[in-house]
């Protein structure tokens, strides 16, 4: 019989730390050489009891993490897990499905066929999409970037599965300067070499300036890639989709948008002018586990078109027969094969939230990152550096005093982390080191920032006081 005293071990430490979890400070509160200490060993001979080997993780592992899930935490755009989608991942777990096929799985399959109608219609994508699961919008802009390659040399009439990329047409890819390291890790993994990027630049808030754009996409020839962004991950920004769907729709391109977090502000009505004409792309890429606030690792990639999406992945184990064009195998649309069974929790999560309670999300933190950029212009020498249209906020402080500006937002930053109140980041931008605000938390209030604008106003006078 299998020991439940252990799975109610784990619900009891889960329970607890998420009752403490808005009272904790925002980062981790132990160095790596004493977690080294508490969890260090050489692997037994003899295995322990579940509990006990439990119980060791928690002890060890508990002053190390960072309260990334808590509403003060602003270091990166990672939302804080609700709780439905901890509750229903915990749920996925037990019930350890295999979301590979319908045979390893029908529940993981069917709900995965929902959940994949609700997010197109959610986000206004074309309903003849299709959808994927993957881990996150680095697998997201992989797959829909693969899927387009093999379009763009199919167009040409090659065969890229048959016949691989030696000796294939040249594909010219065009990106921002300011496009996600993400793109061009899947450029590189894909094997089309980031030397042959042609890169744009991009104007004051980080959106590709269409006159070099368009320059670029007339001077290429051959199949063509144009990856644009919705969501700049510095200051929010949107590319102008429409005149870049249009223009690569005439050349003939694939245009794909990463849209990691700023896909989700398509589900607000005050937010999707921001993302107007984003449904006249080729393929789409987000987090689930950004705005949607469900644990990792849960991304979605959308093809607009689902032939070609479905004949990413055309061979086949001899084991594992597809159960008929109607039902859905889920990796065929993902580039793995086995798999967590992510649409169990993405079900949970959009069934309690509904459609206003996403938009509800997404509002509030947009609203959040209005206030901190308000209060934070009021603070002495404190520049805020973006139009503020999204979640994101940049600041950069500049003192007279300083020496080194640089230096100077870097240890406020640390000031800032060592305090606990709130966790912030630096990031560099437009060649200076600058201060990032990503409020992307659903439990985040009006109270959180204001408690951290005040720890922002203390560590710059700290600072100021110590480096005079």
């Amino acid at each position: 019989m299998p020991d439940n005293k252990t799975l109610l071990t784990a619900a009891q430490a889960a329970f607890d730390y998420r009752e403490k979890l808005p009272h904790l400070a925002a980062g981790a509160q132990a160095s790596r050489e004493e977690l080294l200490s508490l969890v260090n060993a050489d692997l037994p001979d003899d295995g322990e009891s579940p509990d006990a080997a439990i119980q060791m993780l928690i002890k060890g592992a508990e002053r190390g993490l960072n309260s990334s899930a808590g509403p003060r935490y602003f270091g990166f755009v990672i939302g804080g897990s609700t709780p439905a989608s901890v509750a229903t991942d915990w749920l996925a777990s037990a019930w350890d499905q295999n979301a590979q096929s319908y045979n390893t799985s029908p529940a993981a399959s069917v709900i995965e066929e929902i959940v994949a109608k609700w997010l197109l219609d959610l986000l206004g994508l074309p309903k003849e999409s299709g959808v994927g699961f993957v881990t996150g919008a680095q697998m997201a802009n992989f797959t829909a970037l693969t899927v387009a390659r093999n379009a763009v040399l199919q167009k040409q009439g090659w065969d890229v599965e048959a016949d691989g990329l030696q000796s294939a047409p040249h594909i010219n890819v065009i990106c921002s300067e300011c496009c996600h390291a993400t793109v061009r890790s899947a450029i590189r993994l894909m094997g089309l070499g980031v030397k042959n990027v042609k890169t744009v630049s991009a104007d004051s808030e980080g959106r590709i300036e269409l006159g070099a754009f368009n320059r670029a996409l007339a001077a290429c020839k051959g199949p063509t890639i144009v990856c644009a962004q919705a969501g700049n991950v510095n200051t929010g920004a949107f590319d102008a989709f429409g005149p870049m769907a249009a223009s690569a729709k005439e050349r003939g391109a694939w245009l794909h948008i990463d849209g990691a977090f700023g896909l989700w502000a398509c589900a607000s009505p005050k937010l999707k002018n921001l993302a107007e004409h984003i449904n006249e792309a080729d393929s789409w890429a987000a987090d689930a586990h950004k705005w949607l606030n469900v644990p990792y690792d849960s991304g979605m990639v959308i093809i607009r078109d689902a032939a070609l999406h479905r004949n990413l992945k055309t061979a086949r184990c001899a084991y594992s027969a597809s159960a008929g064009p109607d039902f859905r195998d889920g990796s065929q649309w993902a580039p793995e094969n086995s798999r967590r069974a992510r649409g169990f929790v993405l079900y949970a999560a959009l069934r309690n939230l509904g459609r206003k309670g996403v938009r509800q999300v997404v509002d509030n933190c947009c609203e959040i990152a209005q206030t901190f950029a308000a209060e934070l212009a009021k603070l002495p020498h404190v520049r805020v550096l973006n139009r503020v249209v999204l979640n994101q906020v940049l600041f950069r402080i500049e003192p007279e005093s300083a020496i080194d500006t640089d230096a100077f937002n870097k240890s406020v930053a640390l000031r800032i982390q060592r305090s606990g109140v709130c966790w912030m980041g630096t990031t560099q931008w437009r060649g200076q080191t600058a201060l990032r605000i990503s409020v992307s938390n659903w439990s985040t209030t009006t109270a959180d920032a204001h408690q951290s604008i005040a720890s922002v106003k203390n560590a710059i006078e700290q600072e100021t006081q110590s480096s005079q």
